[in-house]
């Protein structure tokens, strides 16, 4: 690949490439100075689904729960909670002290309202809305919900870090429609967002919250105390990968999350820069059908295209020849997690057979169809499997029309329903982090219901029976067993192609202390010397 060329090339030579001018704000020591893997443009983590904007939002607001790296939900803003022995009636009681950055006090009706808004939107809030009699504020620091049957998920729901997260905004804001964006960032998180600051896609800033009040537990992903130890935190989107290793090198930037492997041996040999794996869990890449419109409303040409797709394509292209990187994974689960499974699997596990796969598209009527496919150009991984897809696509007979923006240009148009003429999609590149499908829980990707689902708006009713199947469990073998059915029904069905399960470096200046290994950048316990 043309690219993968050209950055082995400046690695090679030492980084040496100009890196972007930089220009941090305040004394060096109390601004951490951050590269995204994307530009943050958005900032409504309820609008979308993005991790840039989840990322982003966990500095500015906060949830009633938040998960450890167990997995387990523990109190955030809540002080603690009552359940009625039918495990129909939950009474939520939040700490003292909780304000938002316009200084206004965090109450119940803010809660109520923002959990209105998520559940909308999210497919865990959905399944509580349905079961949803009531939702109100007894007074201030107290939030009821009462059931019509126990969900013994809900705390998992409030505080899991899957997208859409279950975000405590002001009541003014959550108020929004679930459609709509926001139009500013008010939390009560441990840091204020600066709108004023804000350079949609390039840079956004964010400064720590004087009023917030941490929890005293040791802090473990999203639970325990927020402590940010420094002053101001900026956001720098450096969309080529060489430039941000350039100026990770140079001492412009002190953390940069994603690092292409090509680049990893050439900041090693820089004492003043760590490398290493962000999260041992992975990520899974997927390429996205939409199923309103032809030719991916049929069966039949997802999966040929399934059975053209070769694993070993889409992970070099993303890691090179870097092999402690990548794994072949016929499975929308996590590879080395307890559910994971490969039934119905065999679709992308057997021989790759490219002119079975073209037959099968000619025999489904739609040889020659027009495809737009969604092409991010400044998220190297997606931009990788991207150019595996539009080869794939070429060799199947496809006219294919390559919409190349940057990944918030593909956010706004995936949410698009129109033709694909009329400016919709057919088919777009993305990854879902191996925390998010260790289980159906917070799955968003894996679900079929329809208008409800995640962007493709999938529809099968085996799918959404064998979720609710693995909800109903009762014991482990019982969800094991639902999710072996659940995985052989989204392959029959192929929601979407899974193209292998890779992981990412991440790399840092040594001055720098306190960044763990997870899903997401956790910015609480980082300090800067």
């Amino acid at each position: 690949m043309r690219r993968r060329a050209i950055i082995t090339a400046v690695a090679a030579a030492g980084l040496g490439l100009a890196s972007p001018a930089v220009h941090a704000q305040g004394p060096a020591t109390r601004t951490l100075r951050f590269v995204p893997q994307a530009g943050l443009s958005s900032i409504d983590p309820i609008w979308g689904t993005q991790y840039v904007v989840r990322n982003a939002a966990f500095l500015v607001w906060d949830m009633l729960y938040g998960v450890d790296s167990q997995f387990r939900a523990q109190p955030q803003m809540a002080e603690g909670h009552e359940v009625s022995d039918d495990g129909l009636t939950w009474t939520i009681r939040l700490r003292e002290g909780l304000r938002f950055h316009d200084d206004a006090p965090v109450r119940g009706v803010d809660v109520v309202a923002s959990l209105e808004r998520w559940m909308v939107r999210d497919p865990m809030g959905q399944m509580l809305r349905a079961l949803r009699r009531t939702l109100d504020a007894p007074d201030d620091r107290t939030v009821r919900l009462v059931l019509a049957a126990p969900f013994p998920k809900l705390l998992h729901a409030l505080g899991k870090q899957a997208a859409p997260c279950a975000f405590i905004m002001p009541e003014r804001l959550a108020r929004t429609d679930p459609f709509a964006e926001i139009g500013e960032a008010i939390g009560s998180g441990p840091m204020r967002f600066r709108g004023d600051l804000w350079d949609r896609g390039k840079r956004a800033v964010f400064e720590r919250f004087p009023a917030y009040v941490p929890r005293q537990e040791q802090p473990d992903w999203l639970s325990g105390a927020k402590r940010v130890a420094v002053d101001r935190i900026e956001w720098l989107a450096i969309p080529e990968p060489s430039a941000a290793a350039a100026a990770l090198a140079a001492g412009e930037v002190d953390w940069v999350e994603t690092v292409l492997p090509d680049l990893a041996p050439a900041l090693r040999r820089n004492r003043a820069v760590a490398v290493e794996i962000a999260d041992s869990m992975g990520n899974l890449g997927a390429l996205r059908f939409n199923h309103l419109h032809p030719p991916f409303h049929d069966v039949r040409v997802r999966r040929a295209v399934a059975l053209a797709t070769d694993q070993a394509d889409y992970m070099r292209a993303v890691v090179g020849n870097d092999d402690i990187l990548w794994r072949r994974s016929p499975s929308f689960f996590t590879p080395g997690t307890p559910f994971h499974a490969e039934d119905g699997g065999e679709i992308l596990s057997g021989p790759r057979d490219v002119d079975a796969a073209r037959r099968m598209v000619a025999e489904a009527g739609h040889a020659g169809a027009n495809v737009v496919l969604l092409a991010p150009t400044d998220i190297a991984p997606l931009a990788a499997m991207t150019e595996v897809t539009q080869r794939l696509l070429d060799a199947l007979g496809f006219r294919v029309e390559v919409a190349a923006t940057n990944w918030g240009g593909v956010a706004q148009r995936r949410a698009r329903r129109e033709a694909p003429e009329d400016g919709g999609w057919n088919l777009f590149h993305t990854w879902h982090a191996g925390a998010d499908c260790a289980t159906p829980a917070a799955y968003t990707a894996l679900r079929a219901n329809g208008d409800k689902a995640w962007f493709g708006w999938p529809e099968d009713a085996t799918i959404e029976g064998e979720v609710a199947a693995w909800f109903a469990a009762d014991d482990v073998a019982e969800q094991k067993a639902a999710v072996a059915r659940l995985n052989a029904a989204s392959m029959a069905f192929m929601t979407w192609v899974p193209n292998g399960l890779f992981m990412s470096y991440q790399a840092w200046r040594r001055n720098v202390a306190g960044i763990g290994k997870g899903p997401m950048p956790v910015f609480w316990g980082v300090t800067k010397s």
